[in-house]
């Protein structure tokens, strides 16, 4: 209900005639600037169009309208003690594996890298942002191993604390991962080609769509093979859901974060979007995977 796909094309296609999309940049900054500014009129087009259907398309536009915010997860803030960022990323941890889903992810992820490999002839290097308390990270890398590829896997984030953590728990799980300090916003530290496939996963509704369109163009411009992003799939279902199964784990701090969480997925049209501005062409791919969206951008 909440993909809005038939307003959206028509809202799209409107500003491709109108020659609003896909707009031209020059750097980061201005990249940034772009996709925030494309974005908001593709969402005003689409309710636009959506009054023009009327009916259940306008519904539909009015509930999506009703549920948007721009509100930050609690876990974002910068000021929250170190104590509760950690107790919050352990929730997510939790529930991931209460549900299952680390191993969905994996099985996303194996068949990139066993492509790479055979491409490259050489270890594959993987590079998860934002990667909280290195749930997925510490998943793929025991993968790896059990499967005996020739890869490794490096988790990312700028809380010093996860990256300790996920080190300590590396080392005790004795899998190919480590963890280090690095900003998806400033890959240099990297350095070019240090990765070859970049993944985020369960944090794209946490960024503007600029953000996500500068890591799109930092991971290509690192010459990563592929960009790999990973989060909800954007409906009524899950804006229900999501807060209801956050609340099983008893922390309020928790259960609102998955409200906010819930309210903020991006519909698989924006992402689409989003990595075209980025990328100056079409070289991404948008689905549904249920309950996820899945937005692979190939360089």
């Amino acid at each position: 209900m909440l993909q809005l796909k038939t307003a959206g094309f028509k809202a799209l296609d409107n500003l491709r005639k109108k020659e609003l999309f896909p707009p031209q940049w020059q750097n980061m900054e201005e990249l940034e600037q772009v996709s925030d500014s494309v974005l908001s009129q593709f969402l005003d087009e689409r309710f636009r169009v959506s009054q023009e259907l009327g009916g259940g398309f306008l519904i539909s536009a009015l509930i999506d309208k009703a549920l948007r915010t721009r509100d930050n997860e609690l876990m974002d803030d910068r000021n929250l003690p170190v104590s509760e960022k950690l107790k919050l990323v352990r929730a997510l941890d939790r529930q991931n594996a209460m549900m299952q889903l680390y191993p969905r992810y994996v099985d996303l992820l194996i068949p990139f890298i066993r492509e790479i490999s055979e491409t490259k002839k050489r270890e594959v290097r993987v590079l998860e942002l934002a990667s909280g308390a290195g749930g997925l990270t510490l998943a793929l890398a025991e993968a790896v191993r059990q499967k005996k590829l020739h890869a490794s896997v490096t988790g990312s984030d700028i809380v010093p604390a996860y990256i300790e953590a996920g080190n300590t728990r590396a080392a005790e799980l004795g899998v190919p991962a480590s963890f280090r300090y690095l900003d998806a916003f400033d890959l240099t530290s990297a350095g070019k080609g240090a990765f070859d496939l970049v993944v985020i996963s369960q944090s794209l509704h946490h960024f503007t769509p600029g953000q996500l369109a500068v890591m799109i163009a930092l991971a290509s411009e690192n010459a990563a093979t592929a960009f790999v992003g990973i989060d909800g799939y954007r409906s009524l279902l899950l804006a229900c859901g999501v807060p209801f199964v956050a609340a099983m784990q008893g922390i309020a701090s928790f259960t609102l974060d998955g409200l906010t969480s819930a309210r903020k997925f991006y519909t698989e049209l924006e992402l689409d979007m989003i990595a075209e501005i980025a990328s100056g062409k079409k070289v991404q791919r948008v689905s549904c995977s249920w309950p996820l969206s899945v937005m692979t951008v190939r360089f």
